[in-house]
């Protein structure tokens, strides 16, 4: 069985090719290793591989995982944000990736303010109409995309979205176009720039970054499928 290190740097040299294939720089792309579910020692393991960016989906694991890792790892949050949980999770996470309701991000401001922080954020948008899926709709969005931009606290830096499970990544393509194109119109619309996008997952991350995406959060193609092992934190929900 190929290493963490060993998986890390097949998936790098794929990003690097579905990049140049779209005439993109391989730089322009982060990866966020997905590592929710995973322990400490195997962060590590790909810490030492030279990868620092890793993503989080529940911050009750988050709270207890990441003060056990060296402080030049990075997180992202790639979850579903619950409302009582954004006071514990703004001093652990460089960027949100999944803001999916104006209520959302209106309590991430207020709880912003009186934190005296300045949260970077993306903006999920659920292009496929998934009704099991959060997200913002597009039309919605587009309509809410004011009120949002005047929540001063928040740094909107572009959108995300979760394709639907699909046997092809092929499949994936029209989803991921959506979502630039749906970008494209907000940063014309409202005159913001919207640089980054986060798209495509262990899957069909190179149809992504074929269509533009910016950040790929990559989990079982790096750290294998989740196992009976599988990271249990104790920390209160508190």
């Amino acid at each position: 069985m190929s290493s963490i290190s060993e998986r890390l740097h097949d998936v790098k040299e794929k990003i690097a090719r579905a990049a140049a294939k779209a005439g993109r720089a391989a730089d322009d792309i982060e990866l966020v290793a997905v590592s929710k579910t995973h322990p400490p020692e195997a962060i590590h393991e790909a810490l030492d591989a030279g990868h620092a960016l890793f993503g989080e989906s529940r911050v009750q694991e988050a709270r207890v995982k990441i003060p056990l890792l060296p402080g030049r790892a990075r997180w992202h949050f790639i979850g579903h944000l619950q409302k009582n949980k954004i006071r514990h999770a703004l001093p652990l996470f460089e960027l949100f990736h999944g803001i999916d309701t104006l209520a959302l991000a209106q309590d991430l401001n207020r709880v912003a303010d009186e934190a005296g922080a300045h949260p970077r954020i993306l903006l999920e948008a659920n292009v496929a109409g998934e009704s099991t899926k959060f997200g913002f709709k597009p039309d919605v969005l587009q309509k809410q995309m004011e009120e949002l931009l005047a929540l001063d606290r928040l740094q909107i830096e572009g959108l995300m979205t979760i394709a639907p499970l699909a046997a092809e990544p092929e499949s994936s393509r029209k989803f991921f176009a959506a979502l630039r194109e749906l970008r494209d119109a907000l940063q014309s619309k409202f005159r913001v720039p919207l640089p980054r996008l986060s798209m495509g997952m262990s899957g069909d991350f190179e149809v992504a970054v074929e269509e533009g995406a910016t950040l790929v959060r990559v989990g079982t193609a790096i750290f294998g499928a989740r196992s009976s092992k599988a990271f249990r934190p104790v920390a209160s929900e508190d």
